[in-house]
């Protein structure tokens, strides 16, 4: 009996299977459904504090940001998670959505970390050239863009990519694209067994971590539930919510990448366990991927930011107290003078 759950053969990539000559994609749709989501939510918080931002201003700093995403997202991907080189041979494939035949193949390879750079410097270019409150809007974006993300990881498993590593758990999923494995392999036999997945020939697709769908609730939903139910509400000075997407967004991250199989062109980047441990099982936590490495520098800078804005709060209201303390001193020293 499989254990194991097929992914849904009625799935396809593209929107319109029957008809390959328009390459519409689910992916791309849903990075589509994630900015509208995220400027919804951005638009209402604008509205519900009465800020009085035109249209022209929400809708120019989204699409900078979204240029810097893009732009980011891009270069990352390609320069560096790429182990061939190609992109620094020949930087001009970069933004070149065709393969070498000429088929249409979209920017395949895309970095959150990369994206979420040039988010950061889209919006400060903007926020400096339209002098916004550069924090202020950081914050409602930090609390927003969780929900978007959901899509954009829903899209991931649309396309049956990123999955996750090697695993028997009941609803762990065997991908038709995904790597197989020599069948005479010790722990390939063990995991189809207890999978229940019958060996049939030198090659085995084995059960994985659905970790597209992991991301998607926890990096999107639950993050967001916190960031909005929580953060939002009670967010002590300007600049909390950023960190603490951050942080957020890092911390959750970092433990799935435990379950996400690394880009096996680099594996495990840190070897402080098994140095010969397999990147598609879970044997050590003290192997690290990049995205890991990555994550483990978003909580430090999430947790620093915080710590920074907090001092330079308490400063700040330091000297508003130490200044309405001195126009009060003076104010009496005015009124004795008159009395006199």
């Amino acid at each position: 009996m499989l254990a194991a759950i097929e992914f849904p053969s009625w799935i396809h990539p593209e929107i319109l299977p029957f008809f390959p000559q328009f390459p519409l994609r689910w992916y791309g749709l849903m990075y589509l459904v994630a900015f509208g989501v995220t400027y919804l939510l951005f638009k209402y918080q604008v509205q519900k504090r009465k800020l009085g931002y035109s249209e022209d201003d929400i809708s120019g700093f989204f699409l900078a940001m979204i240029v810097g995403l893009i732009l980011g997202a891009r270069l990352f991907g390609t320069l560096l998670y790429d182990p061939t080189g190609i992109y620094w041979r020949k930087p001009w494939l970069i933004f070149w959505p065709f393969s070498e035949n000429g088929a249409f193949t979209g920017f395949m390879g895309m970095s959150f970390h990369g994206g979420l750079v040039g988010v950061v410097i889209g919006a400060m270019i903007y926020a400096r050239r339209a002098k916004l409150d550069l924090l202020e809007w950081a914050d409602m974006i930090a609390v927003s863009v969780p929900l978007g993300y959901t899509f954009g990881r829903l899209g991931n498993f649309i396309n049956a990519e990123l999955w996750g590593k090697v695993s028997a758990a009941p609803w762990a999923m065997v991908f038709p694209g995904a790597t197989r494995f020599q069948s005479d392999l010790p722990w390939v036999q063990e995991i189809a067994q207890k999978a229940g997945i019958a060996i049939e020939g030198a090659l085995v697709n084995l059960p994985r971590h659905p970790s597209q769908l992991y991301e998607a609730l926890f990096e999107g939903v639950v993050l967001w539930l916190v960031l909005w139910f929580v953060v939002r509400l009670r967010s002590p000075f300007k600049g909390f919510a950023v960190g603490a997407y951050i942080t957020g967004y890092g911390l959750v991250r970092f433990v799935i990448e435990y379950f996400r199989e690394p880009d096996a062109e680099l594996g495990y980047i840190i070897k402080l366990g098994d140095p010969d441990a397999s990147i598609h099982l879970f044997t050590t936590p003290l192997n690290f991927s990049m995205g890991q490495i990555l994550c483990f520098l978003m909580i430090v800078g999430g947790l620093a930011f915080i710590a920074i804005r907090a001092r330079v709060t308490r400063r700040q209201e330091s000297l508003l107290v130490a200044a309405s303390a001195e126009r009060s001193r003076l104010e009496n020293a005015k009124k004795k003078l008159r009395r006199r």
